[in-house]
């Protein structure tokens, strides 16, 4: 049965360019250029304004990879035109960011700064001192790097100190109760 996900056509918006050779397909676009590697049993056709991708065959494999090699393809696209970004918020006293150039500087608790440069096709902004955006046109990439400036110092459930994405819920542990008596 063949995915919900992956029978979905992508549109392809004008001033995207994708090709397809026999291993792979190449999205290109105003912000860059990515590609993928197909894996067997998933098939791409590349339409003038749509992308189409389906099952060859059966078995687990192909219809494990149906839809996310048609979210893989549809995230190339949209990187390619638009975009992605991550938003990191940094909590505690004396814990900031900032910019020099293209390399991040954190000052997070520790008893020397942490410089961060960037992989190509990544930007970062420090909008605030507590505030970084990390944006590009890869997807995963994106997300990898944020997770990197995260794991610099994540969050701590007493406090809530560190580097958290924006929305993430930090789940508040109780600190230790005063005045019991040991036996």
């Amino acid at each position: 049965m063949p995915s919900r996900v992956g029978k979905k056509p992508i549109d392809i918006p004008s001033g995207v360019q994708v090709t397809r050779n026999a291993v792979s397909v190449h999205v290109k676009g105003p912000k860059g250029e990515l590609s993928f590697t197909l894996a067997h049993g998933v098939e791409v056709a590349v339409e003038p304004k749509e992308i189409l991708v389906t099952q060859v065959g059966g078995g687990k494999q192909a219809l494990a990879l149906h839809g996310t090699t048609r979210a893989v393809i549809a995230n190339m696209v949209t990187g390619v035109t638009r975009g992605f970004s991550k938003t990191l918020e940094i909590t505690g006293t004396g814990y900031r960011a900032q910019l020099a150039g293209k390399k991040l500087t954190l000052q997070l608790g520790y008893s020397h700064p942490i410089e961060f440069d960037p992989p190509a096709g990544i930007t970062i902004q420090v909008e605030t001192p507590t505030k970084v955006i990390v944006n590009g046109f890869d997807k995963g990439l994106v997300g990898q790097v944020a997770a990197n400036i995260r794991g610099f110092r994540p969050p701590e459930p007493y406090k809530g100190k560190g580097i958290k994405y924006a929305g993430e819920y930090i789940r508040r542990k109780a600190g230790k109760a005063a005045g019991g008596k040991s036996a």
